[in-house]
């Protein structure tokens, strides 16, 4: 497999309800291994350990309709993190499956958060994922 090479070096969320945003990210974030690194009053931020990649942030104007995806260790933590995020107020986009338009080894779940913006999990696997549900069309 290629090596990957970081491209953005970190992400930042504008939400109306910090509190509400925090419980949904810190909760489908877990299964990625990122956690809140770094907590003030208006905002929280995620990665893993010394690396804080994404942030949230109360404030206006909120950040809408923007995709970021997080990198996955493998299918069981993509699943994880669409189950934590809709259990935690995200809604359904596009459910745990390999998305064939990007790749035979792209295995991804998409969900909106509070403010409709696109949270991805993806495992590049190392080889084509054979045994998993195959969707079409882009989240």
């Amino acid at each position: 497999m290629d090596v990957r090479r970081v491209v953005v070096d970190h992400v930042v969320f504008v939400v109306a309800d910090r509190d509400a945003s925090r419980r949904l990210y810190t909760a489908a974030l877990a299964p990625l291994g990122y956690e809140e690194l770094y907590v003030q009053d208006d905002c929280v931020s995620y990665g893993p350990e010394d690396l804080d990649d994404f942030t949230i942030c109360r404030g206006e104007p909120v950040t809408t309709a923007a995709h970021v995806a997080f990198s996955a260790d493998g299918r069981d933590a993509v699943d994880a993190f669409f189950a934590a995020a809709v259990a935690n107020g995200a809604t359904v986009r596009g459910e745990p499956g390999v998305w064939t338009q990007y790749s035979e080894r792209y295995y991804a779940a998409f969900v909106n958060d509070l403010h409709q913006n696109n949270m991805e999990a993806v495992w590049h696997a190392p080889e084509p994922v054979v045994d998993a549900p195959r969707r079409a069309g882009v989240p």
